[in-house]
């Protein structure tokens, strides 16, 4: 843990050291993408439980602010993305792919300062420590620890923008340490139970139970409910399926098990207020796994209709960890019934 606060501490000097100026809107960030092949490393293995590993980069920059990656969501042509960097910016730009679709690399990319509602950026990782993120209809949400909030930015415009809004979170503040607050922000669909509902869940703030918090922000079932804690694993993002289930992309890192990173499906109708939801484990990984710091998850529907999860690591401006995104397929016959009504 203290390294990688020291390692963030790092990454914020950098930007009051001039890093800033390189990341001024209309910059292009040049970054090279190294292709992975094997989720297992020394294997081929493709097939994991309903997952199928469908590839990924290992992503390096010159510039000092790429990286920190914390939460990404897609463009619904699903090839231009949204990134926050806990080091409080926008990262936005596109993937590519080689002629067999597979993950090639990343092109258009850009880093702007995020602005608080004051209008104000670069105050420090104290108060612009970006955890979450969500695209909701015309803003994008997102959540911050340290100074726990959900803000609201216009979309289009975001990157130019002051937040607009600030949401209440419905967790006590009390609840949430400073470095282990509010990870996770998603939608819900429209067609689901939760009808469009804001959906937040806290890394480590546990209830009286232990289990961690979360919360329906707005909609007919707005209220508190706990996720059941399992083990030594945080949750660090979540997005929801067509179907209304939620995915959690949850990261452990402790001397004792070392690295680890876990998906997990929670039942969109089990999610209401009051309740304590559990979820089925899709996949987990470890050190002979290709992980790092697995911090962010997105979900999308490709042109044949199959839902695609893509996940991205927080390499804390810290040479002994990578950037990665990686990609796996859904082969979840109800997500796929679902995704074509």
């Amino acid at each position: 843990m203290m390294v990688k606060r020291l390692c963030r501490a790092a990454s914020v000097l950098l930007c009051l050291a001039g890093g800033a100026s390189a990341a001024m809107a209309g910059d292009e960030i040049p970054v090279i993408g190294r292709q992975i092949t094997d989720f297992r490393i020394g294997s081929s293995e493709t097939t994991f439980g309903s997952l199928e590993f469908l590839g990924g980069l290992e992503m390096v920059s010159s510039r000092a602010l790429f990286g920190s990656l914390s939460s990404i969501r897609f463009r619904p042509d699903q090839k231009h993305f949204i990134v926050v960097l806990d080091t409080g910016q926008w990262l936005t730009g596109s993937i590519e792919r080689d002629a067999r679709g597979k993950l090639s690399g990343l092109s258009q990319v850009e880093i702007t300062p995020m602005k608080n509602r004051a209008g104000r950026s670069l105050e420090g990782k104290g108060y612009m420590d970006a955890e979450g993120l969500a695209l909701d209809g015309d803003r994008i949400l997102v959540s911050f620890e340290q100074n726990h909030r959900v803000d609201a930015y216009p979309d289009p415009g975001f990157a130019a923008s002051r937040a607009i809004a600030t949401l209440p979170i419905l967790i006590p503040r009390k609840m949430l340490s400073d470095n282990r607050g509010i990870e996770t922000i998603a939608v819900a669909p429209a067609s689901s139970p939760l009808k469009s509902g804001v959906v937040i869940v806290s890394e480590r703030g546990l209830d009286s139970e232990g289990n961690r918090m979360a919360a329906i922000l707005n909609g007919p079932l707005k209220g508190l409910f706990s996720i059941k804690r399992d083990g030594s694993f945080d949750v660090t993002d979540g997005a929801f399926l067509p179907d209304g289930d939620l995915l959690l992309l949850e990261r452990r890192f402790n001397m004792a098990e070392g690295i680890g990173m876990r998906l997990r499906r929670i039942k969109g109708a089990d999610i209401r207020p009051g309740a304590v939801v559990d979820g089925e484990l899709l996949i987990e990984g470890n050190f002979n796994s290709q992980i790092d710091n697995m911090e962010g998850l997105d979900v999308f529907q490709a042109a044949d209709g199959t839902t695609h999860v893509i996940m991205v690591s927080d390499d804390n401006h810290s040479i002994l960890q990578r950037n990665l995104m990686l990609e796996f397929r859904l082969s979840d016959r109800h997500v796929l019934s679902a995704a074509s009504d």
